[in-house]
């Protein structure tokens, strides 16, 4: 690689932060902007302005209506998942030493699958499936990772993971099971469309509920985010360094699938985004877990707030979230593994 090739691959990863936090604003805005009821910009920084002053906004009541109470809190919360995707998925890379790895690796997206179809199938109410949905995760991680304290004696990480992969499977099999018997005229048709993904029914009062785990998790994991280089290396080695890597393991799984189950609470199942952005994030600043998670959660929260408003605006119907991040992820994810095959020959 030549010299103008090095100092230009050093500058991009040391902008690499700064790149995708310029990515996140500029969604943002188009987020806020474009849609059924296009809104100027104008119109958006007058309405957020008066609202941190606490004064009357000099523009229409539908604009006000719009920014605040339609898309500002489907931007937040298409933010916040992006980022908490990004961050588990970003973890469980580093965790089990596989880049093939994402966030539903231990069964979170699973286990809140269930929950969510079988609070659907009792006719609870939205709350309600949302708590659900996120003991399901949780409760599924603590199922896998119970089985793989109890085989103890063989390697941890690959226990976990096989573990993961037979709960998961059981999990979606109970999915299955509701599923046919399920009323095929209403219950039936809310459950396809919430394991597909979405959040058109984003409402403010959702995102308490929502950034509490996802700021608890994301920051624990950002704090943890120096020892997971470590924790990369093999066990023997890492121990060696002074590192006590069952504690720390259990913290990392424990903050991922915090994060990663109130996301799939929130918005269904969102695949792609924790496998494909720690890529991009990497191939941007490295694999340093101290700059690799925080150039994840930023870009992240841009990738997903830019499938979020595809998916409202690229046709008369919105696409579900599940389906275009689909879409968009493969081809991104193909070229990534022809350009990783292009540097390693």
């Amino acid at each position: 690689m030549s010299g103008i090739a090095l100092a230009g691959a050093r500058a991009v990863r040391l902008g690499g932060p700064w790149l995708a936090l310029l990515a996140l604003v500029l969604a943002a805005a188009l987020a806020f902007g474009v849609g059924r009821y296009p809104v100027s910009l104008l119109d958006v920084a007058r309405v957020l302005l008066a609202r941190l002053t606490g004064h009357a906004p000099d523009v229409a009541p539908a604009v006000e209506a719009v920014v605040l109470q339609i898309r500002g809190p489907r931007i937040a919360a298409a933010i916040l998942i992006g980022a908490a995707l990004s961050v588990a998925g970003t973890a469980f890379q580093g965790l089990f030493r596989n880049p093939l790895v994402s966030p539903d690796i231990l069964g979170a997206s699973s286990g809140a699958a269930l929950g969510a179809v079988l609070g659907i199938w009792l006719s609870l109410g939205v709350l309600a499936i949302e708590g659900l949905a996120f003991a399901g995760g949780l409760l599924a991680v603590a199922c896998v990772y119970a089985l793989g304290a109890a085989l103890s004696g063989r390697d941890p990480v690959l226990v976990l993971v096989l573990a993961g992969v037979v709960i998961g499977s059981l999990l979606g099999a109970g999915v299955g099971l509701i599923k046919s018997l399920a009323d095929p005229y209403n219950q039936l048709p809310a459950m396809t469309f919430w394991l597909l993904g979405s959040l058109s029914a984003t409402h403010p009062s959702d995102l308490l509920p929502l950034a509490g785990p996802v700021v608890l998790g994301t920051g624990l994991l950002l704090l943890l985010r120096w020892r997971l280089d470590v924790l990369s290396l093999p066990d023997e080695e890492a121990r060696s360094l002074g590192l006590a890597t069952g504690p720390l393991r259990v913290a990392v799984v424990a903050a991922a699938t915090l994060v990663t189950a109130a996301s799939v609470a929130a918005a269904g199942i969102v695949g792609w985004v924790g496998l494909v952005v720690p890529h991009l994030a990497r191939f941007l600043v490295g694999p340093g877990f101290g700059r690799l998670i925080p150039t994840a959660a930023l870009l992240g929260a841009g990738t997903l707030l830019t499938i979020d408003t595809l998916a409202r605006t690229v046709a008369p119907v919105e696409v579900p979230l599940g389906i275009l991040t689909a879409f968009v992820g493969t081809p991104v994810f193909l070229w990534l593994l022809a350009r990783a095959e292009r540097d390693w020959s």
